[in-house]
């Protein structure tokens, strides 16, 4: 069976992979949502959904810092991965010994097209179909913003230096999505100064809970900048994981527009 990944890798798998090893905590969840547990025999630290996996599976290392060896010895027949998440020489390794499943994602086509690609090869196609068509309906009735009239955010996902998902991001597709103007123009995720902040004079700035951990107490310190703007803490699972997860973020992005309005 030959396979086509993402980046154009291509895959010959002689059999359904019966180990898999996952590289990306959404995609980690993804599995598990299509009826892969089994399957799955390693995974990294940051793969915590769902709960019961994390605490069970074998643990291969962060998603930058995969420990090889630990890996060798799970016997993985398949590993999957991601082109910004995890670190290419890692991969490219990895490729040497075993047949390395790649997504490069940075919007919800990309998204969907990765979901139909692992389903197919795990010999979970139809689970796949279901899934892509449920998050389509899912997010039907958001409206794109019209010219200027979206409400214009900025998300924060870093702070000391502070840092934005600009552009060309999975972060940036779901701001738009749901009806709003990224207040960043720049590619990937630009530093930003204070005084930067202030000149964008965004309506919404959204504080993410990774990867660094934004809480209550830094709202303050984003209102002596922005005092204008509506500032609150945003679940980061929702706006950058882009498996099944998705499911669940369409009703989140909803509830989430109606408080900022």
């Amino acid at each position: 069976m030959l396979f086509t990944d993402q980046m154009g890798n291509t895959l010959h798998l002689p059999h359904i992979p019966k180990r898999i090893v996952s590289l990306v905590p959404s995609q980690t969840e993804l599995l598990y949502d299509l009826g892969l547990t089994d399957e799955v025999v390693g995974q990294t630290l940051f793969c915590i959904h769902p709960k019961s996996q994390h605490e069970s599976k074998p643990r291969v290392g962060g998603t930058k810092k995969l420990q090889l060896d630990k890996i060798r010895q799970l016997k993985p027949d398949l590993i999957i991965g991601n082109k910004e998440e995890n670190e290419q020489s890692q991969i490219a390794e990895l490729q040497k010994e075993f047949p390395v499943w790649m997504s490069d994602i940075k919007n919800m086509d990309d998204a969907l097209q990765m979901i139909e690609g692992i389903g197919n090869i795990t010999g979970r196609q139809e689970q796949a179909a279901i899934l892509c068509k449920s998050i389509q309906n899912a997010f039907t009735g958001f409206n794109t913003p019209v010219q200027s009239h979206g409400a214009k955010v900025l998300y924060l996902i870093w702070r000391n230096p502070f840092m934005a998902a600009g552009t060309d991001t999975f972060i940036s597709d779901m701001i738009t999505r749901i009806g709003w103007q990224n207040a960043i123009t720049q590619n990937r995720y630009p530093e930003l100064t204070a005084e930067q902040i202030a000149i964008l004079d965004p309506d919404i700035i959204l504080l993410s809970s990774e990867p660094y951990p934004f809480k209550n107490e830094h709202i303050g310190e984003l209102k002596m900048i922005c005092p204008g703007a509506h500032i609150r803490l945003a679940d980061g699972e929702m706006f950058s994981w882009y498996g099944s997860r998705l499911l669940k973020a369409a009703t989140y992005f909803r509830e989430l527009k109606a408080e900022v309005l």
